[in-house]
């Protein structure tokens, strides 16, 4: 199964969070405060970050969450965007390796 992976920075986490709760129709499945949420829905992997190399609202890159994907991948495509491919469980694994109080483990 794939879903379409979408990270955009933000400087406003905690309203970013209230506003994509709302949108997404659920709460994050990951969080640590001040700094990172992830919400995945049947179709869609979206995360939210504090990235100081980005500006807020802007897209940081796209991708695939991919129950098949053997390894964490990523390329560049014609227009400059950077896409990752991933599958849940290596996410989850690098997640917990920039955030270890993070236990993230996907459902």
């Amino acid at each position: 199964m794939k879903r379409l992976h979408l990270a955009i920075s933000t400087n406003k986490i905690e309203e970013t969070i209230k506003d994509y709760t709302s949108r997404l129709g659920m709460k994050p499945c990951s969080f640590v405060p001040n700094e990172y949420a992830l919400w995945r829905t049947e179709s869609l992997n979206v995360s939210i970050r504090q990235d100081s190399k980005c500006k807020p609202g802007e897209l940081r890159h796209l991708g695939w969450e991919d129950s098949e994907a053997p390894a964490f991948s990523q390329d560049t495509d014609t227009n400059g965007i950077v896409w990752e491919r991933f599958s849940a469980q290596q996410q989850a694994d690098e997640i917990n390796e920039l955030w270890p109080e993070a236990n993230y483990e996907p459902v």
